[in-house]
């Protein structure tokens, strides 16, 4: 298993600082002191979806209405990814309807708070951008202006989660 997996693509000397604090058993550590703040109150799929909302509304008010957020237990972090975005679309009369809904994997339910804003952000620019273009993270900083940071502490934060279970075995 790679412990840095969640990470490629960063540069070399990150890499080394990370596995540093990896090795003398403080990513954690380090972690919990930035992001310690008693979580979030966003404990079911209703108090989910009305939080999503509510960063839509602010800074998409013209995009597609939300049909349903929900906590995925079955969005698994390795295999697939950390939420999904669909539009669904059925016939409906002699129209088309799209459905668009969100699942969040439910590790973000005991997640640090600044930890779910960001993935319900990157989701929520699906909506306008498919891909990963400059367009969609122009979008996540509109949104989270710290996004990009936040993105790399996730990854320290699944890096320390994996590494932390991996020693307790």
């Amino acid at each position: 298993m790679d412990p840095l997996r969640y990470l490629r693509g960063y540069p070399p000397h990150v890499l080394t600082q990370v596995q540093a604090l990896i090795d003398a058993g403080k990513l954690g550590e380090v972690l919990r002191k930035r992001y310690d703040h008693g979580g979030h109150d966003v404990r079911d799929d209703k108090a989910l979806y009305e939080y999503v909302v509510a960063i839509k509304d602010r800074y998409m008010r013209k995009a597609e209405p939300l049909n349903k957020v929900v906590y995925d237990n079955k969005l698994h972090v390795v295999s697939q990814a950390l939420g999904t975005h669909t539009a669904i679309s059925r016939v409906h009369g002699g129209k088309l309807k799209a459905a668009r809904e969100i699942r969040i994997a439910t590790l973000f339910r005991d997640a640090p708070a600044p930890f779910l804003e960001m993935i319900a952000v990157h989701e929520l620019a699906h909506l306008k951008h498919r891909d990963h273009d400059k367009g969609f993270y122009q979008l996540c900083s509109h949104m989270s202006p710290d996004y990009h940071q936040l993105e790399f502490d996730l990854r320290l934060y699944l890096t320390a989660q994996e590494t932390e279970a991996a020693s307790k075995r």
